[in-house]
């Protein structure tokens, strides 16, 4: 009996019921042999050795692609499971499994956590399980075998009762685990591996449940790839903002106080103000109103707005306040600047309204997201919401870009690209339910970009749930893309609020909302700063941007209070070392905390009025007059360090 399977390229041939990826893919060549490592089945995953028993599309995976790796990542989890199970027979499991850029184990111990230190134990083991080179059996165990092999595992039993029936499993000797995807048919593929680091992970990442211990690790299938791949994460660790905001002493989260909740120090504040009053001036020179409104609204306002439809995961449970009000921390900023819309009688003559607002936010995010700045729960978005007439919409959306771009060139943000998001026409439960509001907000963004001249790429399915927008999609110090800034078009909610403006004509006519962001929200801005300045922030950004040293406290220290409170009249921000070190010492901290300017301060500069200027990075001193100091510097500021 034959089956015909079907090639990616449409080519078809004919096979021996019972033939595996293996033996297809040595039918074609050595090489194809060499590098596959699962096949692909009418888009289902399948082992390379197990018989393929009816006519299908195949596709084999190899070595060299992105599936390729996953499958590889995968096997990496099994066989570090495999691994600690024969070092350590007492361990529980939590879920392995592959992720964007390696693999993890979640663990617990009663006797003790693996740790850090048992790495390299524990990747010996795991060389050793590699070279013996045994084959990866799969299994199918039914529900009963699996809760008898796992009666003694309280996390793996959770599992198994979430999982169907039978249970996919691979077997390594008397090693057997479940696994959804796909393994390669042996531990040799994994060579070239390292195992990273340990780190807590609650159980299903819920912080009512216990704490596990992860351990991460990755592979490549080849050295030289590792070693890339190494340099990479030690420039992640380098520029991790989380490291360096504890090093500079930017911020903090106690979890004491609370997961995602971060805490402010002087240094930090210092730079997140900046860029407030920054933003502020900017907007306000260009047209835009600035308000403060409450960070808690009636239930029935989100509920209006739709949020509470479509965003209710997203936002904190509702509080109720005995009387039949249930107050809500809001989860956006938009309903709350329609209230200031409405709370006037609106014409024609006063569009377009721009407001804006320093608004916070809260956001109920899972424990296992939060990091750092970058996801938390409570944020400060800098938003902006325009209410326009129908025929000021492209005008005022183009306003809006080139904000956006005078932003990103004061804080030199040069590596972006432009994401038009569409709804996906199919999604009628995400997106709301209006095919002329989409099809017309979708077709004046488009003629809006092409007014502008500017490069973009469309994408279905990316919109927000009112309507479509445009997202600037900037790219990390560490080469991942986000969305920085967005603009979006809204024809939904002044429906929902019955938003209106007194037309030229005497008549009520509905106003479209634009919705925009300019840098997002400051914690994750801020986040993005230091770590695309590797926390060397320029002059106008630098929380301490000169710091004085004094060669003598008796004899120089006041000059040095006198060029300091020059400085600060002239709007620096300057700290006095005035600590009972040696000279040097201070220099290196100085250039430690990568303050921009160091001033030494001793007899000559004294007699001459002068300072002599070391630069952050830099190992010689320059001579300055102090006032060409103040001068030259004040100008570098005005410029944005440019």
């Amino acid at each position: 009996m034959s089956i015909q399977i079907t090639f990616p390229d449409q080519h078809q041939q004919d096979f021996e019921d019972g033939v595996t990826v293996s033996a297809i893919a040595s039918g074609i060549s050595n090489s194809l042999a060499k590098k596959a490592v699962a096949g692909k089945l009418d888009g289902e995953f399948i082992d390379l050795n197990l018989p393929i028993e009816h006519d299908g599309a195949l596709e084999i995976i190899t070595k060299d692609s992105d599936e390729g790796l996953q499958i590889l990542w995968q096997t990496g989890a099994f066989a570090l499971a495999a691994a600690l199970k024969e070092l350590y027979p007492d361990i529980h499991f939590g879920q392995g499994a592959a992720i964007e850029d390696g693999f993890y184990y979640d663990t617990d111990r009663k006797d003790g956590q693996v740790s850090a230190d048992d790495l390299e134990t524990v990747a010996k083991k795991m060389r050793e399980l590699i070279k013996a080179n045994a084959a990866l059996k799969p299994v199918l165990l039914s529900r009963a075998e699996a809760f008898e092999m796992f009666k003694n595992d309280p996390f793996k039993k959770q599992l198994v009762e979430a999982a169907g029936d039978p249970i996919k499993g691979y077997q390594l000797g008397d090693f057997v685990d479940f696994e959804s995807g796909v393994l390669a048919p042996s531990l040799s593929v994994l060579k070239h591996f390292s195992l990273l680091s340990v780190a807590g992970a609650y159980w299903e990442g819920k912080s009512s449940n216990p704490m596990l211990q992860r351990i991460y690790g990755t592979a490549y299938f080849k050295e030289e790839d590792l070693v890339e791949d190494a340099k990479r994460r030690q420039e992640a660790k380098d520029r991790d903002h989380r490291v360096i905001g504890r090093d500079l002493d930017l911020f903090f989260v106690d979890p004491e106080v609370g997961a995602g909740l971060p805490y402010w120090m002087p240094n930090g504040a210092t730079i997140r103000r900046t860029i407030e009053r920054y933003i502020v001036d900017k907007e306000v020179a260009d047209g835009y109103e600035h308000v403060y409104t409450p960070v808690l609204a009636n239930l029935d306002l989100y509920k209006t707005s739709g949020h509470w439809d479509h965003y209710r995961e997203d936002m904190f449970p509702p509080m109720d306040m005995g009387d039949g009000e249930m107050l809500e921390l809001r989860p956006m900023n938009c309903p709350s600047h329609i209230q200031i819309y409405k709370h006037h009688i609106r014409s024609y003559r006063e569009l377009p309204l721009r407001i804006a607002e320093l608004g916070q936010m809260h956001r109920y995010e899972k424990s296992g997201a939060l990091s750092g700045l970058q996801r938390v729960r409570e944020m400060t978005l800098n938003d902006g919401h325009t209410f326009v007439a129908l025929d000021q919409v492209q005008e005022e959306f183009k306003k809006i870009l080139s904000l956006i771009m005078d932003v990103y060139k004061d804080f030199n943000i040069n590596d972006y690209t432009f994401r038009l998001s569409y709804r996906d026409p199919a999604n009628t439960e995400k997106y709301f339910d209006d095919d002329k509001m989409w099809n017309q907000s979708q077709t004046m963004l488009k003629a809006a970009m092409d007014e502008m001249g500017l490069d973009y790429y469309e994408a279905e399915g990316e919109a927000a749930f009112y309507g479509p927008k445009l997202d600037i999609q900037t790219k990390t110090a560490l080469g991942n893309e986000e969305t920085m800034s967005t603009i979006q078009l809204d024809f939904m909610l002044p429906e929902r609020f019955d938003l209106t403006y007194v037309g030229n004509d005497g008549e009520d006519h509905r106003p479209v909302m634009i919705h925009r962001g300019i840098v997002g929200t400051m914690e994750r801005f801020v986040s993005y700063l230091i770590e695309m300045y590797k926390g060397a922030f320029p002059t106008w950004l630098a929380p301490t941007q000169v710091e004085l040293i004094p060669v003598n406290l008796d004899l120089h220290m006041d000059y040095v209070k006198e060029l300091r409170q020059k400085m600060v009249a002239a709007g620096l921000r300057v700290k006095i070392d005035d600590r009972n070190e040696k000279m040097g010492y201070k220099i290196r901290e100085a250039q430690t905390k990568k303050v921009p300017y160091t001033l030494v301060v001793g007899d000559k500069e004294m007699g001459e009025a002068g300072v002599a200027v070391r630069k952050y990075g830099e190992d010689s001193t320059t001579e300055e007059s102090a006032k060409m100091f103040i001068e030259s510097i004040v100008a570098e500021i005005g410029n944005y360090s440019r």
